[in-house]
This record gives structure tokens, C-alpha cells and sequence, in this order.
């Protein structure tokens, strides 16, 4: 065939998407014809296939206006339909001689190549939709974080005041009242920073490159450990925390970070158990491993809670007074996971203990 084409035919236009021209017929790439001249026009109502040897010989088409406008003979078109049932247009094709083209090998390839066409132009869109919607996704992820790292700044500044503030009042001479209001604000802006730390974790770890680690060759985490005790020990003055230190080897990690999944692990673990039970604390690093353990009396964290224990978001039966983001234990198991370390949990209806394990790194 002289002329080939792929054609986009719509209800009012005809339009060139493709061309293969050897007899000069001058149309061109995004060229249009006029839509009511062409048979396409009526391809796209019926959607079958039209096919003509020699256009003089055949009675439907002796006299049809579109061969004596274009001057052919031969005609095949077939209709390009998308996998969405939709119509497309047509692969077309016209040569001013007769030709052999009603056969099952003429038409079954022209079928082909208009099946090939359409699951093409379905790629593409495809393609064209799962980019659009990958940019949207990014361009919500990047603001997510923004506004996450803006709002966690812009809390710390009045939140820093108000505990500051405080410190203040808690050594002024205040009477019972007073002494127990100041430690209500006390304790409320503890707790507002491990929130405010959670989320700018979480929004690091999910939307960002994770949580990164600094490790330090001979880290004192002793030392930090025992910060941590002394801290959460000013907001829960009356509870018995026992702690049993082995530190035989200087451990490769980072410090700041292990006092953050310590002070979580901790915090819990005061928040969890009878007022009146005794949080256990022991911690051994040798040459091979750094292990911390901390462990407490309460109720057994029911086995479907365990299964998403780790994840964000996800709380076990809580009471009102416990309630909360849910992202400490998450952020605790990454920070575990930037370590090359685990963090395991095991409950029994007389202990639950949370265990860090990390292999020694040099």
C-alpha cells in the first residue's frame, strides 16, 4: 500500500498520528483531514473493520464519495480500540491500484498492529498516569515533612518556656497546691518533648533517609543511662527503679540515640505498671555485644497487640491516661535497626521486658 497511516478520529476531527507515505499523498505527521470526507468517520460508529480490493468493482464503495476525493482503488482500515473499550482512531492504509487485501493474512496483521498500537498508547498513558501520580506523592511527602520540621521548631520554643518556667516555680516557696500544679506543668512538658521528638523521628524514618546514628567508638552509655534514670525519676518521684550496670567494654555507638530508645523503653515501662512495683533495669556490654534489658510488672500485652507492637501507630489496650501517638516503640525498634541491633519483647502475666541487642562494630 502507497500510504499508511495511524489516525486519531474523533467526533469532529481526523488527525495524522503516524505516516508512511510512497506516493506523495501530502499529508503529514499532525496533518488533518476533513472528518465527514473519510470512511474512518463511519469506523467509528459501526467499529468494524473495512476492507476493499478494487473500489470500481465493489458495490458498496463504486461510488462512494471517499475513493473519488482521494483517488485510490485499494483501502484497508481497521479500528484502534484502547483496553478501556474506548475508540481510538484507525491504522489505515489506501494505494491508487487494485490489491489482494480481503484475506485472513492481510487483515490479521493489520489487527495485529492496531492491538499492538492500542496496548502502546494504554502504556503510555499508564506511564503517563503513574508519573503524575509518583510527582504528586513526592511533592505531599516533601511538604509533609516540611510542615512536620516546622511545626516540631516551632513548638520547642513556647514548650522550652513553659518547662523552664517550671524549674522556676518548683523552687519557689509555694504551698501544696501550687507544688502540685507546677509538677502537672512539669511533667506535661516532659511528656510534649518525647512527642515532639517521636514525630520528627517518624516524619525522618518514613519520609526521609530513616534515622541516622553517629556512632562513637568508646561511648560511656553508663553514664547516659544513667541520666535517663535520674530524668524520668524527677517526674515519677515515688517509683522504685532498680539498676544493675555491667560495663566491662567501651561500646561503638551512639550515645544520644540509645538515651532516646532507653528513656522510651523506660517511660513505658513506668507508665505500664503498678505504682507500687519495681522497674528492673540491667545492662552489660563484653567484647562481643551491648545488651540492655528493662523490665517490668503489669498486665501481658495480649498477643495481637505483640504482633504490631513495633509498627506506628499502633497502641495495645491503653488507659485513658496512657494515651498517645503510638510511634516510641517504632522509633525505639529503628533506632535498634540503625545499630545493626534488634529490640525484642516478651510478656508473661507476671513481666513484660523489652530487650536491646546489638552486636559489637569497630
Amino acid at each position: 500500500m502507497g500510504f499508511a497511516a495511524v489516525a486519531r478520529v474523533t467526533e469532529d476531527k481526523w488527525i495524522a498520528c503516524a505516516i508512511h507515505d510512497e506516493i506523495n499523498f501530502g499529508l503529514a505527521v499532525g496533518g488533518e483531514l476533513n472528518l465527514e470526507t473519510t470512511i474512518c468517520n463511519e469506523i467509528r460508529q459501526h467499529k468494524k473493520p473495512v476492507v476493499i480490493d478494487h473500489v470500481a468493482e465493489d458495490p458498496e464503495f463504486a461510488n462512494h464519495h471517499t475513493p473519488l476525493l482521494y483517488g485510490f482503488q485499494s483501502y484497508i482500515s481497521v479500528p484502534i480500540t484502547l483496553k478501556n473499550g474506548n475508540f481510538f482512531g484507525t491504522l489505515c492504509a489506501i494505494d491508487p491500484k487494485p490489491a489482494q487485501l480481503k484475506n485472513t493474512t492481510v487483515i490479521g496483521t493489520f489487527t495485529m498492529f492496531a492491538d499492538l498500537i492500542a496496548f502502546h498508547l494504554d502504556a503510555l498513558e499508564q506511564i503517563a498516569i503513574t508519573e503524575l501520580e509518583l510527582k504528586k506523592q513526592q511533592e505531599v511527602a516533601v511538604l509533609r515533612e516540611q510542615f512536620i520540621a516546622i511545626l516540631g521548631h516551632d513548638l520547642r520554643n513556647p514548650l522550652n518556656a513553659i518547662s523552664s518556667s517550671a524549674q522556676l516555680l518548683s523552687r519557689l516557696n509555694l504551698d501544696e497546691r501550687g507544688i502540685r500544679i507546677a509538677k502537672i506543668v512539669k511533667d506535661s512538658s516532659f511528656r510534649m518533648n518525647g512527642l515532639i521528638e517521636n514525630m520528627l523521628d517518624f516524619a525522618s524514618g518514613r519520609l526521609g533517609e530513616g534515622i541516622t546514628i553517629s556512632r562513637t567508638p568508646d561511648e560511656d552509655l553508663e553514664k547516659l543511662l544513667i541520666q535517663v534514670v535520674d530524668e524520668l525519676k524527677t517526674i515519677w518521684p515515688s517509683r522504685n527503679i532498680e539498676v544493675k550496670f555491667n560495663f566491662d567494654h567501651p561500646v561503638n555507638a551512639d550515645g544520644k540515640r540509645l538515651a532516646q530508645l532507653f528513656s522510651n523503653l523506660l517511660a513505658n515501662a513506668l507508665n505500664y505498671s503498678p505504682a507500687d512495683s519495681t522497674v528492673e533495669i540491667t545492662a552489660f556490654s563484653t567484647g562481643e555485644e551491648f545488651n540492655l534489658c528493662v523490665a517490668n510488672k503489669g498486665k501481658q500485652i495480649p498477643a495481637a497487640a505483640m504482633e504490631r507492637l513495633f509498627q506506628p501507630f499502633s497502641r495495645g489496650e491503653v488507659e485513658p491516661s496512657q494515651k498517645g501517638l503510638g510511634l516510641g516503640l517504632y522509633i525505639a525498634s529503628e533506632i535498634a535497626n540503625a545499630h545493626d541491633g534488634t529490640l525484642d519483647v516478651s510478656s508473661t502475666p507476671e513481666k513484660t521486658c523489652f530487650t536491646l541487642h546489638i552486636p559489637y562494630k569497630k
